[in-house]
């Protein structure tokens, strides 16, 4: 109903802040706790260099600013609302993600998904139109997220024993190839969402080329490949 487009939007918006504010009540998490899981994960060669979780201050303040920009000026608009549907549902898990994640490493996993699924819905239906304040900042927050969905996987199947870490690390890093690539191919548009994922490749390249090379040959391999798509998409743009 058109009436509840203004609704969807305010909260939308409110949900943003509530996201951003997160990691205010859950004291110094940095990760998954080694000791979390069965088998210690020390040092996954899965998991991106630490520097670039910086990327999670961009991401909450560009999603702040694009609803907040899009409550003012696209509160009625139809675009926008469907957009902002599935993505008020990704927003509303990962408010409470991190206080899951000190708790739960399999249950952060699963959540991750679920943010992953609804952040994707939400930027396949973006509007072409304002994409700097509706498209761009989606795709940023799916493309870290569509990373972090696959480390979540390796830290799980390492941590769980199914798997050695440099297996783990060469599965799960080349979902993510496999994952970002197809989703930016299909998507066609919006280059946020494969510098994400380049971005995240790159950090795991810095963990891992003196520690675990094919890891971080297979990482830089990717980044390389999805520079190609995410091209594409900014001509596009």
């Amino acid at each position: 109903m058109r009436s509840a487009r203004p609704i969807v939007a305010l909260l939308c918006f409110v949900l943003s802040i509530a996201f951003a504010a997160s990691p205010l009540f859950v004291d110094g998490f940095a990760g998954f706790d080694p000791d979390q899981f069965p088998v210690p994960q020390n040092d996954p060669p899965v998991q991106p260099e630490g520097y670039a979780f910086a990327i999670w201050g961009v991401i909450y303040g560009w999603l702040i600013l694009g609803l907040g920009w899009g409550l003012v000026k696209a509160r009625d608009d139809a675009q926008w609302h469907d957009m902002r549907v599935p993505l008020c549902v990704s927003l509303a898990v990962g408010t409470v993600w991190l206080a899951v994640a000190v708790a739960s490493p399999v249950w952060a996993s699963l959540l991750i998904w679920v943010m992953l699924l609804s952040a994707l819905a939400a930027l396949f239906l973006a509007p072409v139109a304002n994409t700097v304040w509706a498209a761009w900042p989606v795709g940023l927050y799916a493309g870290w997220l569509s990373a972090a969905s696959c480390v979540s996987l390796g830290l799980l199947a390492a941590g769980y024993g199914f798997m050695d870490q440099t297996t783990a690390g060469l599965v799960f890093v080349g979902l993510a190839i496999l994952l970002g690539g197809f989703i930016q191919g299909a998507l066609g548009r919006v280059p946020t969402y494969g510098i994400a994922v380049i971005w995240a490749l790159v950090a795991v390249v810095v963990a891992n080329i003196e520690s675990t090379p094919i890891v971080a040959y297979v990482a830089g391999g990717g980044a390389l490949v999805l520079l190609l798509p995410t091209l594409k998409a900014f001509r596009t743009a």
